[in-house]
């Protein structure tokens, strides 16, 4: 929320949650039925039936991104900064889908309220180029100006500043503002597919493809990774000034008054407003290279559906305990192709990264899911997996590779223990929690103490007759 929420800052259907859906059912059902009914071919309005195949191909584009991001950025390679993302931002960034919704309403209402207008032909090359040329002229120019406009201090206080609560950037910021500020974007974005429209250039494909570059160019400029290299530009050096880097756009928000560009850095440019850092930024970020861990916690999958549930997965779910959810019914083709890929790969993946103090975490997950583990004749195969993360773990110069809870399975730790003594040269130690619980115990253990009491159900891993100190 903006630190001074000004009016329409909260979205209507607020508290409707996941209901919010709904309200594009109406105009789905209109432009179905009349789509339908409609018995000659050409008065068919393909374009109100294709809205709605079009806003789930929008969520999906937006959930790759995501998904993909936070896959890059786990890694480190490319990175472009390196602080976490903290709950709040991840609480506030849950209505990331809003405007997708908003997007259908307006498409709906234009089509019906604009029906001959809208009932438009599927392709036309000149007017899909005209689209893109219109958003990259005045549609820029215009977002330029909004921009920095919304970054005086009365706007920024009551909208701006919502946005710009995310240092760190992720796929789903892209598009976390109040709702009056998403009206001004949608206001000036429509502008080239209105004037199409207006001039009888208007088709189907070229909106379509319009709206998807849009959703491109905003993922890619707040992914936080950088993977745009040097040729690019070394080919047709102009593009320097028509297309925007990840970096370029992360400066803005680290810097706040420099890089508005939406897509085009030209007007920054010609403006002054570009960031003297932004050169470096991007070469340093295409430099990087993967990180190295300090300590790897090796999970695993739980139920099938607990894909959904990894940091990967829908943000939405990710940052809560695993709760079955009823619509994740409806995912259920994705969720047997997960299932059966699990199959297929070959390694532990890497999920999350985190940072304490000077340590850096990593968590990789096993692809194999609780079924699995319960499976005699899988077990030969996950301790393969075990063994190979245990040796990735170690190129990388992690120090410590910890077992989740089913990696802890008496078979797997013998197995371990068989597998760390073939291989005397690996440096990295492997801890289970049982090993973690007593090195907390023992540490939490006064120096002066001589002897030590342990009462209850004790295993042999943390049974302990005698406390020495090094």
């Amino acid at each position: 929320m903006a630190s001074k929420p000004g009016v329409l800052s909260d979205w209507p259907w607020k508290s409707m949650g996941n209901f919010k859906y709904a309200l594009v059912v109406p105009g789905a059902i209109y432009s179905t039925y009349s789509f339908i009914r409609c018995k000659d071919e050409n008065e068919r309005n393909w374009f109100m039936f294709l809205v709605l195949p079009f806003l789930v191909f929008r969520l999906i584009h937006y959930q790759l991104w995501i998904s993909y991001s936070r896959y890059r950025t786990a890694k480190g390679n490319n990175r472009i900064l390196d602080k976490s993302i903290d709950f709040d931002q991840v609480d506030r960034e849950r209505s990331w889908d809003d405007q997708i919704i908003l997007n259908g309403i307006l498409f709906y209402g234009a089509g019906i309220v604009l029906k001959d207008q809208f009932n438009m032909p599927f392709f036309k090359a000149d007017g899909t180029l005209i689209i893109l040329l219109l958003h990259w002229g005045p549609a820029e120019f215009l977002y330029y100006w909004l921009h920095r406009a919304l970054h005086h201090h009365y706007l920024y206080a009551r909208y701006h500043s919502h946005h710009h609560s995310s240092i760190v950037t992720e796929p789903n910021t892209s598009f976390v503002h109040p709702m009056a500020e998403v009206l001004a974007y949608y206001g000036l974005l429509l502008i080239p597919t209105l004037l199409s429209v207006y001039i009888g250039k208007a088709n189907i494909v070229g909106v379509f493809i319009y709206v998807t570059v849009i959703d491109f160019l905003n993922n890619m400029g707040h992914c936080n990774f950088e993977f745009i290299p040097k040729w690019f530009y070394t080919i047709f050096p102009p593009l320097k000034y028509i297309i925007y880097t990840p970096s370029f756009h992360s400066l803005h928000h680290t810097q706040f008054r420099t890089n508005y560009t939406l897509f085009c850095p030209l007007y920054d440019y010609v403006y002054g407003t570009v960031d003297k850092s932004t050169d470096s930024v991007y070469e340093n970020a295409l430099k990087r290279e993967a990180e190295s861990p300090d300590v790897v916690h090796l999970s695993h999958l739980t139920t099938p559906d607990s894909i959904y549930h990894l940091p990967l997965g829908f943000p939405s779910l990710s940052s809560k305990p695993q709760v079955s959810k009823w619509y994740l019914l409806f995912m259920w083709p994705v969720t047997v192709w997960s299932m059966l890929l699990t199959w297929v790969v070959g390694h532990a993946f890497i999920s999350e990264r985190n940072a304490f103090k000077k340590f850096k975490l990593q968590a990789w997950v096993v692809p194999k899911y609780n079924m699995q583990y319960s499976s005699k004749w899988q077990r030969e195969t996950i301790s393969k997996l075990i063994g190979q993360a245990i040796r990735d773990a170690d190129k990388k110069g992690a120090k410590v590779l910890s077992l989740g809870l089913l990696n802890q399975h008496e078979e797997f730790t013998r197995n371990v223990e068989l597998y760390m003594k073939r291989n005397p040269q690996l440096k990295i130690k492997v801890v289970d929690g049982s090993s973690l619980a007593a090195a907390i115990v023992l540490n939490s253990i006064p120096e002066e103490t001589t002897q030590v009491l342990l009462r209850g159900r004790v295993s042999e891993d943390v049974y302990v007759k005698r406390v020495s100190r090094c």
